[in-house]
């Protein structure tokens, strides 16, 4: 093996591929990739919840943004009222923690509620009620943390330690890795993108819902209340977004920055398209987004041996400010690429992006 890689070019190639192996066999390659997604994918599944029903929901960043600041301030104040909490033995959990949780839930179900008032009842355009919701809580939230200046913290929730037996076994050991050596927001993520998957397509909620995405009308004719099932589904979409905020500020931070959600929930919606509006299709593709940003701060952290090492290593030493940033710019540009390449096959739910005027109404 060792002779192929001193073949030109090949020889690179095979050396990356032996090197992403070994770096997901036996680093936390596999674990960190699935920390970077999980916000994609909450926000991914809040996505599909809307416009499976028809609501295009390009505020999926507002939400975050929002549900995160939210959740932290709440923490931080019932952590100062209850400072000698003990954490649980298990993930760490101490009630300012729970009620942060709880409470960036909440706020992602409130902005939630806010878009589904302006698309479903106002019906107003629903690209400008995103577009609304992120500018707001862009400014609001940047404002009131300049206003409030926090100094304390409630802490994050800590990572789950599997038994070592099980991240040692050979073949399947680094999944265990993957999917048990994270905190629990993260964790539940598989949880919910299977529960999701299942209730889309094998459920009677799940068949109206579709319904309504593609034929609003006739699902009316049926029986179905196209507006109180996307007022619904709309509102519990924002239970994602919100765990995808507090993810931010309570599990893989301890502090709020101003626009810490980074573009996320445009990824998010990248996501979505490249999964076809199905949760199994969005989770691959957040996990496909970000795994080139895991895999950056995989080779910063322990870099290849031979002459891809020595390679990498030589652009580090001469331009250090491009070598850092460059893997951190993957996810966008998978965005970019995704958006451009995907796009076109995808065919999203007929009725997406259309207000629904009952017979009879104005």
């Amino acid at each position: 093996m060792e002779v192929l890689f001193d073949i030109p070019i090949l020889g690179f190639v095979l050396q990356f591929i032996a090197y992403l192996i070994e770096a997901v066999t036996t680093t936390n390659l596999a674990p960190q990739t699935l920390q970077l997604a999980t916000p994609i994918a909450l926000g991914a599944l809040c996505g599909i919840m809307n416009e499976r029903s028809g609501i295009v929901n390009i505020g999926i960043e507002g939400m975050m943004l929002t549900a995160a600041f939210v959740g932290f301030m709440v923490a931080m104040l019932v952590h100062e009222a209850m400072p000698q909490s003990e954490p649980t033995a298990i993930f760490g959990f101490t009630p300012a923690l729970v009620i942060g949780i709880l409470a960036a839930i909440g706020a992602g179900m409130l902005v939630s509620a806010l878009h589904a008032w302006l698309c479903v009842t106002v019906r107003a355009d629903q690209i400008i009620s995103g577009t609304v919701i992120n500018i707001i809580a862009l400014g609001l939230t940047g404002y009131l943390n300049r206003l409030i200046q926090p100094t304390g913290s409630a802490g994050t929730l800590d990572p789950f330690r599997p038994p070592e037996f099980l991240v040692d076994l050979p073949v399947v050991g680094w999944i265990f890795r993957m999917f048990l050596a994270v905190g629990p927001i993260t964790m539940s993520v598989i949880v919910f993108v299977i529960i999701l998957q299942i209730l889309l397509f094998r459920s009677r909620w799940g068949l109206r819902t579709r319904a309504v995405g593609e034929h609003p009308r006739a699902a009316d004719t049926v029986g179905i209340d196209v507006l109180k099932l996307r007022y619904r589904n709309v509102i519990l979409g924002g239970i994602f977004a919100g765990l995808a905020g507090a993810w931010l500020t309570l599990e893989f931070n301890q502090s709020f920055q101003n626009g810490m959600t980074a573009n996320r929930g445009f990824i998010a919606l990248a996501a979505v398209i490249f999964g076809r509006w199905t949760p199994i299709g969005a989770f691959g593709g957040a996990l496909l987004f970000m795994f080139s940003e895991a895999l950056g701060i995989a080779i910063r952290s322990n870099p290849p041996e031979g002459d891809l090492g020595v390679f990498l290593s030589g652009i580090q030493a001469a331009y250090p400010s491009l070598y850092n940033n460059a893997f951190g710019a993957m996810p966008y540009l998978l965005t970019l690429i995704v958006l451009a390449g995907v796009v076109g096959r995808s065919v999203a739910p007929a009725a997406v992006g259309r207000p629904y005027v009952k017979e009879g109404a104005s």
